[in-house]
């Protein structure tokens, strides 16, 4: 046995250890809904934003249970939903940059998708709206029905059509996976504004009824306001639809005996959020409620580092199927149930590909992020979409002349918007040292390609196929 089959069993034995000390799994599998969304992040009222209006899940959350502390391995759509749907970090999974289109980063060939999982355990699987995880569609995902859309109201729709489906036969139980694209970027709420790209598309209005709060990494400009109150326009609307859907599971009946997750993917969608290995870009709301299993409701609020690759072994560990064996994620089931539990220390985040190669890892504790950066792109990537970006950060000053350091660190406790970079300070380098080594070690026995060469896109494999076969 080599080393990463050493590795990965020890992963799968401390994934299933939970498992295997469960004295309440279920007789009776619960049924799963697991609603996503695009460039969330934590913007919730619940997480603390107190100028959006997102009332459906703040209910959620009082009702279920909250993670005050989770955090995605990435913070772009593709990557960080492999890693949801996986257990795997992108750098394993085969997902290192976008699916769509000519990017078509995909799963690598034995990679399991939570719905093929379920589905050989015996789940009627579907799937509603956005699948951002393969280049393979539907089947990819072993999802026996998929129904198309993206915006959340049709998204909505069509999903209580699925419920209403559901609740009628008693054979199997379900597993749902449901995703709308608000609040990502959609543009077009002005055709003449062609310099830049907003929140709005053509069915949202922005919402600034209860003001707008600027997070300490933005400055505090009309332009950043503007888009703010778009962003909060989006959330509000992406919340109301979710709140039809969750009155749906309640109206029908399935309410007690169905496993509801919500969670996005990623920061949302502002300079230096998304796209980015600071806290903005990586971490994302998470909450769930199960009535039928104590722990798993009752407005709970947990506040230990957790990762999106723990979402799939937590979900499993509650319906009593084996964890694979390669899962990298830890069971959160343990913790949920009242039983004894061991914190992460830290959490993990990547970036390789997103609209260009930008090579960054990082590792964050309860007081520290270390950040490494493998190239000399510019300090981050906007997510602005936009020619002209009307949103402008604190740090850096001048993004136009700014570019990445070899490393980033930052403390946390003082420093909670990451803008004082603390790597070069010799008061710190102990510190530094530490997280380097850790950070070494995981990519080491994860084995992520970027510690030997640099990581080839798809799109590099077509233009050398087309060069070597003179087609131009």
């Amino acid at each position: 046995m080599n080393r990463r089959e050493l590795m990965l069993g020890g992963l799968a034995f401390a994934a299933s250890a939970g498992q295997a000390a469960a004295s309440n799994i279920p007789a009776k599998r619960p049924n799963v809904l697991l609603l996503h969304c695009h460039d969330l992040g934590t913007y919730l009222h619940c997480y603390g934003v107190k100028t959006v209006r997102t009332p459906n899940l703040d209910r959620l959350a009082s009702e279920g249970v909250r993670f005050e502390r989770s955090f995605c391995t990435a913070p772009q759509c593709s990557p960080s939903r492999a890693s949801i749907f996986t257990g795997r970090y992108p750098h394993n999974n085969g997902v290192m940059g976008l699916c769509h289109a000519d990017f078509a980063w995909d799963l690598h060939p034995d990679e399991r998708h939570l719905g093929q999982i379920l589905a050989d355990a015996g789940y009627a699987t579907a799937g509603v709206g956005v699948i951002h995880e393969t280049h393979g569609g539907p089947k990819r995902c072993g999802l026996q029905r998929y129904e198309g859309g993206g915006k959340a109201k049709q998204v909505v729709d069509k999903t209580i059509g699925l419920l209403e489906e559901s609740a009628r036969r008693t054979d199997k139980p379900f597993y749902i996976q449901a995703g709308c694209i608000e609040p990502h970027r959609l543009g077009g709420e002005d055709p003449k504004a062609s310099d830049h790209m907003g929140f709005l598309g053509t069915h949202l209005r922005p919402d600034d009824s209860l003001g707008v709060s600027v997070p300490g990494f933005l400055r505090d400009t009309e332009g950043t306001r503007t888009e703010l109150a778009e962003l909060q326009g989006a959330v509000r609307h992406m919340d109301e639809q979710y709140g039809r859907l969750l009155e749906a599971v309640d109206r029908l009946g399935l309410r007690q005996d169905t496993l509801v997750i919500f969670t996005t993917d990623h920061g949302y969608a502002m300079p230096r959020a998304k796209c980015s290995l600071y806290d903005p870009g990586l971490a994302v709301a998470l909450m769930l409620r199960l009535p039928s299993r104590k722990g798993w409701h009752g407005g709970g609020v947990h506040s230990h580092l957790v990762s999106n690759v723990d979402y799939l072994p937590t979900i499993l560990d509650l319906l009593g199927i084996p964890v694979p064996e390669n899962v990298q994620g830890r069971s959160l089931a343990a913790l949920l149930d009242g039983r004894a539990y061991e914190p992460r220390k830290e959490v993990f985040g990547e970036i390789t590909y997103h609209d260009y190669y930008d090579p960054r890892r990082c590792i964050r504790t309860e007081t520290h992020k270390l950040i490494v950066n493998f190239s000399s792109a510019p300090a981050f990537m906007d997510p602005s979409q936009s020619w002209r970006p009307r949103s402008d950060t604190v740090e850096p000053p001048n993004h136009a002349l700014a570019y990445h350091p070899v490393a980033e660190l930052y403390d946390l406790r003082n420093d909670p918007w990451e803008q004082k970079d603390l790597a070069k300070d010799p008061a710190h380098a102990t510190v530094r040292k530490e997280l380097l080594t850790r950070l070494h070690r995981h990519l080491s026995e994860t084995q992520d390609p970027i510690l030997t060469e640099a990581v080839v896109s798809p799109m590099h494999r077509k233009a050398w196929a087309a060069l070597k076969g003179g087609r131009g």
